[in-house]
């Protein structure tokens, strides 16, 4: 199971479902509060701000990012359930769990896949520069970009409400 939430909730949802792993993906200057209960073998923190393209002063998602939460993933035995993570819960985080589900599901449809996503989270607006680099590295020839193309912006919010996903 994958739990997706906010920074703000990240403790309490380890707690409630008793988290072994967790992804956290923030802006560089967020600075860093490791959760308590998770071994640091089992936390992978990706530092980049929530863009699509290059902005001057901003740090976007890179081609080494994509391959250290894809490898994360796989070394994950799903035994236990793992959060996901980012500064609101909308964007970063989103594109991550929607990447575990295309990894985890690699003859499922793509589209499927994102509209699953969207079910679960109405505000899910997943961060398209993540999800393209997941798609190359997944071998995914453009499909995974479409499908979340397909399912569009999410409805607005501030913050985006906690919820699972099974891959």
């Amino acid at each position: 199971m994958i739990i997706v939430g906010p920074l703000n909730k990240v403790q309490a949802l380890i707690d409630a479902h008793k988290v072994s792993h967790v992804v956290t993906l923030l802006a560089p200057d967020s600075g860093d509060q490791p959760p308590q209960g998770i071994a640091p073998e089992r936390h992978l923190k990706l530092y980049f701000h929530d863009i699509v393209q290059a902005m001057d002063g901003h740090v976007p998602p890179r081609a080494a990012d994509a391959e250290r939460l894809i490898a994360f993933f796989r070394g994950w035995d799903r035994k236990d359930p793992m959060l996901v993570h980012c500064w609101a819960g909308i964007s970063r985080s989103t594109a991550a769990a929607y990447t575990a589900l295309c990894m985890f599901r690699p003859e499922a449809d793509e589209e499927e896949l994102a509209f699953e996503l969207r079910k679960a989270s109405p505000s899910a607006t997943p961060n398209r520069l993540i999800v393209s680099l997941a798609d190359e590295v997944l071998g995914r020839k453009g499909r995974m970009v479409k499908a979340i193309e397909r399912i569009g912006r999410g409805a607005d919010a501030f913050e985006g409400t906690p919820f699972v996903l099974r891959p």
